[in-house]
């Protein structure tokens, strides 16, 4: 598997956290989800955030398996 990032950039990514004011949006979000109570664009920021949080979920699970490769 090729290398794009340095080892200081790979442990950043491996421990990126979701600010706390977006996580509480977030949570606004889903709840209005979940009642069908969205408008056209909180389902669209809502959206965004679901498909930003997927690929954040998985630079950071590759990051994480680079630095215990790194580590081995």
């Amino acid at each position: 598997m090729e290398r794009y990032l340095d080892a200081e950039s790979v442990s950043r990514v491996a421990e990126f956290r979701v600010d706390p004011a977006m996580e509480a949006r977030l949570g606004i979000l889903a709840e209005k989800a979940n009642e069908g109570t969205l408008s056209g664009d909180e389902r669209a920021e809502y959206e965004a955030a679901i498909n930003a949080a997927d690929l954040i979920s998985t630079l950071k699970f590759k990051a994480q398996r680079q630095l215990k490769s790194d580590c081995s």
